[in-house]
């Protein structure tokens, strides 16, 4: 008789290929290679926060506190700017002049106080025998361009005011000019009126001991607005000469 061919019973285990001992068939005749094994993701470190400016700057001279401007990412003004502005002028410095914040020109140039006003505040000065180049020094409470030339934010401010304050510790300037009713405010703080800052002697007393007279007067691109205000400014420059003797 014929045997029967018997279907292979479905429990018994897997045929091992010969000479495998162990593999199963099924699994050496499969197409395509093996699965890899999926690799350890180990987790990165966060970065380390950024060091406050006023900590960065501590014992910084000017020279390296002016490399730390140009790089400064202390706030989001930092992403829109062309060159940070620092400052410029003559040392020793028997004048500071503080502005608010680089305008567009000021941006492009890094230099501050160019253009218009640039040439005004420069007339200004020299009005009353005082250069840029020899014995004033200028710079502004905010570094880089906010946009749109729009008053800067606290945050900004506090980001970038301690740069101000060591400027004026290294450079002990013999009078303060604030020019803007944003730098005035902000230097004093105060949110008082330029019209009632401006006129008499303020003094700022810093960290270091010091005490500076201030004298408040206008900022120059508001003059070119306004011409008839140059009286008052030329007020406030025979107030500070004055002052200096």
């Amino acid at each position: 008789p014929t045997a029967q061919a018997q279907a292979p019973d479905a429990s018994a285990p897997a045929e091992a290929v010969p000479g495998r001992p162990g593999i199963p068939a099924s699994i050496l005749n499969r197409s395509g290679p093996p699965p890899r094994p999926v690799p350890k993701v180990e987790a990165e470190a966060p970065p380390p926060p950024p060091v406050p400016v006023a900590e960065a700057i501590r014992n910084a001279t000017l020279e390296e506190m002016h490399d730390q401007v140009l790089a400064c990412e202390a706030c989001g003004l930092c992403k829109g700017r062309r060159n940070a502005v620092f400052g410029h002028g003559g040392q020793p410095t028997r004048w500071l002049v503080v502005g608010e914040a680089p305008g567009e020109q000021e941006d492009r140039q890094g230099q501050p106080f160019v253009g218009r006003s640039g040439q005004l505040l420069d007339a200004m000065l020299s009005s009353v025998s005082m250069s840029r180049e020899r014995d004033v020094f200028i710079t502004n409470v905010i570094k880089c361009r906010p946009p749109g030339n729009r008053n800067p934010k606290p945050e900004e401010i506090a980001a970038c005011s301690p740069y101000l304050m060591r400027q004026i510790a290294l450079l002990k300037p013999e009078r303060i000019l604030v020019l803007g009713r944003f730098a005035a405010q902000t230097l004093l703080g105060t949110d008082a009126t330029i019209g009632s800052l401006r006129g008499r002697i303020h003094q700022l007393k810093t960290d270091e001991g010091l005490e500076i007279p201030v004298v408040v007067s206008y900022h120059p691109a508001y003059l070119l607005r306004s011409p008839s205000e140059k009286a008052r400014a030329w007020q406030d420059l025979r107030l500070a000469v004055a002052r200096l003797g």
